[in-house]
């Protein structure tokens, strides 16, 4: 179960005028599950994306980069599950071109308008004439009030669907923000396994979406990690349609801040959402690093606790053996860190704890408070780094049980 989240029920997930989606059941990989999404969009909308930096990136993620590149107007988005069309080769790029075609002769729009995504095992090949079947009933389903129907149709190992929306007046004018996202295992920054797609009736200059799209995922989808694997297929883009009538072409124009804390701020749930509901998780824990001289090394910090099996195992058993802690933030790569100058504390509520101090344990640690934070469903572990005034977090989770039999039976 995912820790402290629920799914929005669909009357709490805004349309977002110039947006229709709509779900099928296309077999791609099990029967009986919705697993086909389309969405349209009207003329008008700018698109921008970020995807992963795995080499190996699959098909659907290297014809996305093309056709974003090819600067046509993005008019559709097709997204599968259960099979992610990574390690395919030559034979996984025409099938995600065949996608794209078939979205076009659909909808009447030139195939290099339709960005494909896929997500699922790697290593097989896209059943393309399931998905092609699929998109008619795909097709006939497009609603604006349909996302809480396309969050479940993009999960795999997820266990509860991923959406949120945010709405705010600005100059007048109200402003809509709904996004979905997937993902539960795989996950690591520069992205995470995962897909996600934002949508704003905002004007966004492609610019300015451009610049956006990059730093909400800095702040997101890129301060993440579940257990510290790379996916190839992670995408998150970004959709503008400009149909609220207020449109901004520049960080200077009034009414821009806002519009953009509130598209960062529905970026950051649905990013912790991945984590809270990582595989086998049973514990949300917020890094929160100080100190540093930059942002960079903050997060390197971050990523170093974050990521290593000994510090989540041991939030798993609520086991305070809290050097494994300063062993990650030891070996994170600051070769100048003076270690005397270091802290460390383990908070959850209105308890803190200071763990570490002056190069070892605080003098008033006892293990029985660090193990009563441990027990505790939502956890931060601060570091002062003691060398600077930059600052930055990352989420994570614990590692129980149920994440090996998750990732060992992944294919049944």
């Amino acid at each position: 179960m995912p820790v402290n989240y629920a799914t929005p029920a669909a009357d709490q997930l805004f349309p977002v005028p110039g947006v229709r989606l709509g779900v099928a059941e296309a077999e791609i990989r099990k029967k009986n599950r919705r697993d086909l999404t389309l969405v349209a969009l009207d003329a008008g909308c700018t698109v921008a994306g970020v995807f992963t930096l795995n080499r190996f990136c699959a098909a659907p993620v290297q014809l996305c980069r093309n056709h974003l590149a090819g600067g046509k107007e993005v008019r559709a988005l097709v997204i599968n599950t259960g099979i992610a069309n990574a390690g395919t080769g030559e034979p996984g790029r025409q099938t995600a071109q065949a996608s794209c075609a078939a979205v076009g002769e659909l909808l009447g729009i030139a195939a290099d308008q339709v960005l494909p995504f896929s997500t699922g095992v790697i290593l097989e090949p896209l059943p393309v004439d399931r998905l092609k079947a699929g998109l008619p009933a795909a097709q006939a389903d497009l609603k604006a009030d349909n996302w809480h129907a396309a969050a479940h149709a993009i999960m795999t190992t997820d266990t509860v669907a991923k959406a949120a929306s945010r709405r705010i007046t600005v100059g007048g004018k109200t402003i809509t923000v709904s996004g979905i996202s997937k993902g539960a295992g795989m996950i690591k920054p520069n992205m995470a396994t995962m897909l996600g797609f934002l949508a704003t009736d905002a004007g966004i200059a492609q610019p300015l979406l451009d610049k956006l799209v990059k730093e909400a995922a800095d702040a997101s989808f890129n301060c993440i990690t579940v257990d510290g694997d790379t996916s190839t297929n992670d995408s998150y883009v970004m959709i503008a349609t400009g149909q609220s009538g207020a449109g901004f072409a520049s960080e200077s124009d009034a009414g821009w801040a806002e519009v953009k804390a509130a598209i960062i701020a529905v970026s950051v749930e649905l990013a912790q959402a991945i984590v809270r509901d990582g595989e086998g998780a049973t514990k949300f824990i917020t890094v929160a690093v100080q100190g540093g001289k930059t942002i960079e090394e903050c997060r390197q910090v971050g990523y170093a606790i974050g990521h290593s099996p000994l510090v989540k195992t041991a939030f798993f058993a609520s086991d305070p053996n809290l050097g494994r802690i300063l062993a990650a933030v030891g070996y994170a790569g600051i070769a100048d860190l003076d270690v005397d100058g270091v802290k460390v504390w383990l908070a959850s509520g209105e308890s803190s704890v200071l763990v570490a101090e002056n190069g070892g344990r605080a003098a008033a640690y006892l293990e029985a408070d660090g193990a009563r934070v441990m027990a505790q469903a939502e956890i931060t572990v601060r570091v002062d780094l003691g060398r600077g005034a930059a600052k930055a977090s990352v989420y994570t989770c614990d590692f129980s049980y149920d994440y090996v039999k998750i990732n060992a039976d992944y294919r049944s």
